[in-house]
Formats: structure tokens, sequence, C-alpha cells
């Protein structure tokens, strides 16, 4: 998804309510799996960039490679599509409700 789309939650959950969308439940169960470990990814990221937001003087000195690469990719996208983070925080939890309401089906 590019920075230029927007997120569909909202019509993904609309679907799947209304039956237009299903899906096997087991198959709907995976993919409501992986996308919570996404949502999880995601929640740690902005958890690492509203850590580094309230530093007086951000540095990565210090930080061990591992982390300090973590630090890092978070802080560049927040950057390069800033609010992608939160946007995709508000809007993963429609996709994994869509996906199981699809799989009750």
């Amino acid at each position: 998804m590019s920075a230029d789309q927007p997120f569909a939650g909202d019509v993904f959950l609309d679907l799947a309510r209304d039956g237009r969308l299903t899906i096997e439940a087991a198959e709907a169960e995976r993919l409501a799996g992986s996308l919570e470990l996404t949502l999880a990814a995601v929640l740690e990221r902005l958890r690492v960039v509203e850590r580094w937001r309230q530093l007086d003087a951000p540095t990565l000195d210090g930080l061990p490679g591992p982390a300090a690469q973590v630090v890092a990719d978070a802080i560049f996208q927040d950057q390069t599509v800033p609010g992608r983070l939160e946007q995709a925080a508000d809007e993963l939890p429609k996709y994994i409700a869509a996906l199981r309401a699809a799989g009750r089906r």
C-alpha cells in the first residue's frame, strides 16, 4: 500500500457484516492472526517513535546494533510517511474484526 492510498477498514467491516465478504473459518483465523502480529509490530514501532520524541537529545549512540536499527527504521518510516503508523494502528483492528466476521458466515 502506498502512502497515498487510504485504508478501507470500515468498508471491509461493512462487507463482512453484510455477508458480502465470506471466507473459510480456518483461513479467516489464520489471516486474522497474521494481522494481529502485524498490529503488534506497528504498535511497537509507535512506542519507539514516541520514546524517541520524548528524548531531550535523541541519538543512536550507545545503542547496540540491532536496537539502533529498530529505532532508525521506525524513525525513518515516521519521517517518510508521517501519521501512517497511527493510521495502521487504528485500521488493522477493523481488518481483523472483518476477517473474523467473514469467517463466521
